[in-house]
């Protein structure tokens, strides 16, 4: 049986990474015998990720030369045949890696192995990133600055360009990279990395329970499901909430550190006792609160490379409004599965939740409309089916 070693900075839920690791790795582990290798621990599912790995290994990410000597002795140990790197810009593990001449495969979940700031947009003006990097890295970008909010408000920490090139040049190494919409190859080949080794790869949900219908309550429900970064766009939601003319509650599920930014927003917004705040759910749970929605909302802006969040969303059967930032666009057709809105316009977005909120035959026929697609279009045999094949047929190794 092929051995497959997975590495990736978290070992449990916490986003759209793990939950594509999750929703894979337990149809691969019939074929394949799988084990994982991380830094740290999310506290959130736990359970799942031991059940499919019965083998994980914790490394120190941050300490270069720890990681590269702990990587070596869990590549003797496990001996992979593939290693299928997830979510790592560690150089000591990255350098590790390459050197052991093992096929490497990533799957790109989004910008950070190219971009110092890893959100590919500008922190003050939020304006998307379309350049490749280099030294407009420095100037006038200023990326050596990274926003830091656990040093305050206006906290800011160092990132070394350095250190950022050299994550480009180890990644050019890999046999193969999986990416999830064709906004993020042509992002991979506007960096430099060679077209003929990029596969898109949308990391589909799993199918939902087909009998599953909201009841599109008259509460008048619209949900948020995501970490609350400022990238998330939270701020921009609540702004578009606050303009309504119809009655409305906002459930914003999940947490991150622009929660309290949003939650004083909200209330300087006079709509505090309309926003509720749940915290992280867990997935069952996510669909007690679709059964009554109206609607769900992605309103990031930054350039997601896809938001599988949404995915997830059509499956059920709701409608999604959404800004167009990065791969949204991929699965969110505008007047067929939701309103996909220009990116940052508030007033817009206000308009078309109070569309659906004012008409709700018109959120079932989109939110039946974006099921249908979503199932042709995304469908999890087929792409599960697909990733096995393709890990299959790397030669198994060092070269």
């Amino acid at each position: 049986m092929k051995r497959i070693l997975f590495v990736h900075e978290v070992y449990g839920r916490l986003a759209g990474a793990e939950q594509n690791i999750i929703v894979t790795a337990p149809h691969l582990a019939k074929t394949f015998d799988l084990a994982f290798l991380y830094d740290s621990r999310s506290g959130k599912d736990e359970a799942a990720f031991a059940a499919v790995f019965p083998r994980s290994h914790q490394v120190p990410f941050a300490d270069d030369a720890a990681a590269e000597v702990a990587t070596q002795r869990v590549l003797a140990a496990e001996r992979p045949d593939l290693i299928y790197v997830h979510k790592c810009i560690a150089l000591g593990v990255l350098r590790a890696l390459v050197k052991a001449g093992i096929p490497l495969v990533r799957m790109e979940h989004d910008h950070d192995i190219y971009c110092m700031r890893s959100y590919k947009y500008f922190p003050w003006s939020r304006r998307i990133c379309q350049k490749k990097a280099g030294p407009c890295c420095i100037f006038p970008c200023l990326a050596f600055l990274k926003r830091d909010r656990s040093r305050g408000r206006f906290g800011v920490r160092l990132v070394s360009y350095r250190r950022q090139m050299e994550c480009i040049r180890l990644n050019q190494e890999f046999r193969a990279f999986f990416v999830v919409t064709d906004y993020m190859r042509e992002e991979l080949i506007r960096q430099g990395f060679a077209a003929e080794r990029i596969h898109i790869f949308p990391p589909v949900p799993p199918p939902t329970d087909t009998l599953f219908a909201s009841t599109f309550s008259e509460r008048n429900l619209i949900i948020y499901a995501g970490q609350i970064l400022r990238g998330k766009g939270v701020d921009c939601l609540i702004r578009a909430f606050a303009r309504l003319q119809h009655p409305a509650r906002l459930i914003i599920l999940g947490s991150g550190s622009y929660q309290e930014a949003c939650q004083k927003l909200a209330h300087d917004l006079g709509v505090a006792e309309r926003v509720e705040f749940p915290g992280f759910v867990s997935r069952d749970r996510l669909a007690e609160y679709y059964a009554h929605a109206t609607m769900a909302v992605v309103p990031s802006v930054w350039p997601e490379p896809i938001a599988t969040i949404g995915l997830e969303v059509l499956r059920y059967g709701i409608p999604v409004v959404g800004f167009d930032a990065g791969g949204i666009r991929d699965w969110l057709r505008d007047g067929e599965t939701g309103y996909l809105i220009p990116w940052m316009d508030i007033e817009t977005m206000s308009q078309r939740l109070d569309q659906l909120l004012g008409d709700k035959e018109l959120a079932r026929r989109l939110g039946a409309q974006g099921r249908e697609f979503v199932n042709r279009v995304y469908n999890f045999e087929d792409y599960i089916a697909r990733l096995g094949s393709t890990l299959a047929s790397f030669p198994a190794g060092p070269t």
